[in-house]
């Protein structure tokens, strides 16, 4: 007999999962270079073991409401809110986690500030502690993100005044209005491609990654997102021209969701409107919007230049592995060929990537929610650099707008796997950190299933 599920216990299950990771992060997570820790220290040690502790409870929690909203009586879209709410809270207060990009992101913004070209100069330009907190492979990198964020980053700056505690709240607060809008897209995307509305936030929305790497993290995919999300709605609505608007915002933050306009056109074409008029509506938005944003902000056009920023020699996307391997091999072999190894790689995963968004697009055009979710899975998957929020990008239009049960389970699969990926600090493990997280990890799964034997104990007792 399988135990009772409820969505209290869920909540508290989830609580206690993202507690446990905010006082694990106090000395494990992406600390100010002031207060880090030796790996090697019995705080940081036991701050490791903490946020893995806490990260397979939150999992073990959402996994469990999963069970609970394909269930007979499935909760309300606005109590899954509030169960996010209760989830997210922790994190709102904790050290940054799993990243250390926020730091890259307050120091763009002060360079923006200070009329600095943040895309030919990275943070070691803008000197002081803020520049300091910057990881060293992006310390002399131009900023890869569009004025709309930069324009938000630099705003905050000023705010702030450059203080690091509130520019790492105001920078999460930012994150979350960003969450918030995927939250409030999210149902109503759902039932146009329909889809469970429950389904579809428990997915998109409460999914362990974007409590850790939206909201711990602070993304600013956050932002991106949100603004997409938005932008899809309105384009279902009578507004296809505000829906353009906001889709170039959301690609003026991180540049893949311009691939969004092509699903605004695609559905203003579905309501009636000509596909020559509908192109040309969308085009002239996002135009107009490109240029108005970018003259606010003051950045100039260099983001165009800058979507070649070089990828971290640790990133794990896919070409990047064959690239390395491909290396060794002509290394070995002694040819001259092997520093064209990866570029060509690269290469060839983007002209991969541009054929198979063609071909989802043929086939899928009469569902351009569901095609844009795959589009954007396939530019992260085959893109040259990658991280486990990445998978949000396709993730948060395929929990709207999957046609099958199986291929939401599929989803949330690889959702538990990359959750488990990173270290708090966002910094490459050594063998005594894997070893911690295991142990994290192993506890927790040893106490759920005490609990769970617990629980089971009454109902054997009653039928024996």
């Amino acid at each position: 007999m399988a135990p009772f599920v409820d969505l209290r216990r869920c909540q508290i299950l989830g609580l206690a999962g993202t507690t446990f990771l905010a006082a694990g992060g106090e000395t494990a997570g992406a600390l100010p270079v002031r207060d880090l820790l030796h790996p090697a220290s019995a705080r940081a040690a036991l701050g490791l073991v903490g946020v893995y502790f806490g990260l397979v409870l939150l999992i073990a929690a959402w996994a469990l409401l999963g069970r609970l909203v394909r269930g007979p009586r499935p909760p309300e879209p606005r109590a899954l809110l509030a169960v996010l709410a209760v989830w997210a809270a922790p994190l709102l207060v904790a050290p940054p986690l799993f990243s250390r990009d926020v730091y890259s992101y307050l120091a763009q913004g002060a360079m923006v500030e200070a009329h600095m070209d943040v895309y030919a100069h990275g943070p070691s330009q803008l000197g002081g502690p803020l520049a300091d907190e910057v990881a060293p492979l992006w310390q002399h990198t131009g900023a890869p993100y569009g004025p709309v964020f930069l324009a938000v980053a630099a705003a905050l700056s000023g705010l702030t005044r450059g203080q690091l505690p509130a520019g790492l709240l105001g920078m999460r607060l930012v994150a979350l209005a960003g969450v918030a809008l995927m939250a409030a897209a999210l149902p109503r995307l759902a039932r146009h491609s329909g889809a469970d509305p429950s389904a579809a936030l428990w997915l998109g929305a409460l999914n362990p990654l974007v409590l850790l790497h939206l909201v711990a993290g602070a993304h600013n995919d956050a932002v991106m997102l949100g603004l997409l999300g938005v932008g899809l709605v309105a384009a279902l609505g009578r507004w296809p021209v505000l829906g353009a608007v906001l889709v170039t915002l959301a690609a003026l933050v991180k540049a893949p969701a311009a691939l969004g306009l092509a699903a605004v056109v695609v559905l203003q074409v579905r309501a009636g409107r000509g596909p020559a008029k509908a192109v040309l509506t969308t085009t002239v938005a996002a135009a107009g919007t490109t240029v108005a944003a970018t003259a606010v902000a003051g950045t100039g056009y260099g983001w165009i230049a800058a979507l070649n920023t070089p990828v971290s020699p640790q990133n794990w996307a896919l070409t990047t592995l064959l690239g390395r391997a491909t290396r060794a091999l002509l290394h070995h072999l002694g040819s001259d060929l092997a520093p064209l190894a990866i570029p060509a790689w690269h290469t060839l995963g983007v002209a991969a990537a541009v054929v198979a968004v063609a071909l989802i697009w043929i086939r899928l055009r009469p569902r351009p929610v569901y095609a844009l979710g795959l589009s954007l899975a396939t530019v992260a998957a085959l893109g040259p650099a990658i991280r486990p929020w990445y998978a949000l990008w396709g993730l948060f239009l395929i929990a709207a707008a999957a046609p099958s049960t199986s291929v939401r389970h599929r989803m949330a699969a690889v959702t538990g796997v990359l959750a488990l990926c990173v270290l708090p600090s966002g910094g490459p493990a050594d063998t005594g950190q894997l070893v911690l997280a295991v142990c994290g990890g192993a506890l927790a799964a040893v106490v759920l299933w005490q609990a769970h034997q617990a629980e089971l104990a009454p109902a054997l007792g009653r039928t024996a």
